[in-house]
């Protein structure tokens, strides 16, 4: 099956910096238009911590989100949503059902650790 996406060069892909994090804390955002937790993650020292907005409770909860971790992009501008300034985007892969399943790596990694 084809792609409906568009090609893009090696350097627009080197652009995107997604880093390894660790979910410090997950609380329920009650603001936000569509169900989602406001997660405090910890992308390293070079990072440092950034919070997000995630649309993920269908698979988790607040206390099994707590010392995960993520894959997130860390260098898009930051995003007001609600009361929320959300400063990364934590990435996943919509099941079957629309509901998103995070994108995690299978193996403990150094915080901030780039995407290879």
């Amino acid at each position: 099956m084809k792609s409906k996406t568009s090609e893009i060069s090696w350097s627009d892909f080197e652009k995107v910096e997604l880093r390894v994090g660790k979910v410090l804390s997950a609380r329920e955002f009650p603001e936000a238009r569509n169900p989602a937790y406001v997660l405090e993650v910890d992308f390293g020292p070079e990072v440092g911590v950034r919070k997000s907005s995630a649309q993920i409770t269908d698979h988790y909860d607040c206390d099994s989100l707590t010392g995960r971790l993520v894959v997130g992009v860390v260098n898009f501008p930051r995003k007001q949503i609600g009361p929320l300034m959300s400063e990364c985007l934590v990435t996943g892969f919509h099941d079957e059902n629309g509901a998103v399943v995070l994108c995690v790596p299978d193996q403990d990694v150094p915080l901030g650790s780039r995407l290879a």
